[in-house]
């Protein structure tokens, strides 16, 4: 399935940033459609609202798993204010994606 707009922009912000081993990006936004919250309806026409993202990079060795989440919203603070309402990450280094 090819990537839409705000996927791709994602996937060249963390790969500039991270030199990930490895980065998928799911959009999860189907599941919320119709889902309503006090600003509006969650899920927005077209997708890419809701996204799943696993990223394993070396950039993440010695930081903890919090540190990991900031360091990734810090990168996608537009995106996160814009089309993206939610954003589920999984990071971690190449060691424990070796263990999972």
């Amino acid at each position: 399935m090819k990537e839409g707009p705000v996927a791709t922009i994602i996937r060249e912000k963390l790969t500039l940033a991270l030199s990930p081993a490895r980065l998928e990006i799911e959009d999860d936004s189907a599941r919320h459609a119709g889902h309503h919250h006090e600003g509006g309806i969650d899920a927005r026409p077209g997708g890419e609202s809701h996204l799943n993202l696993e990223v394993v990079s070396d950039a993440f060795e010695g930081r903890g798993r919090v540190e990991r989440q900031r360091m990734i919203n810090a990168l996608l603070a537009e995106e996160l204010a814009g089309p993206v309402h939610a954003l589920s990450i999984r990071a971690r280094t190449p060691l424990e994606d070796a263990g999972k």
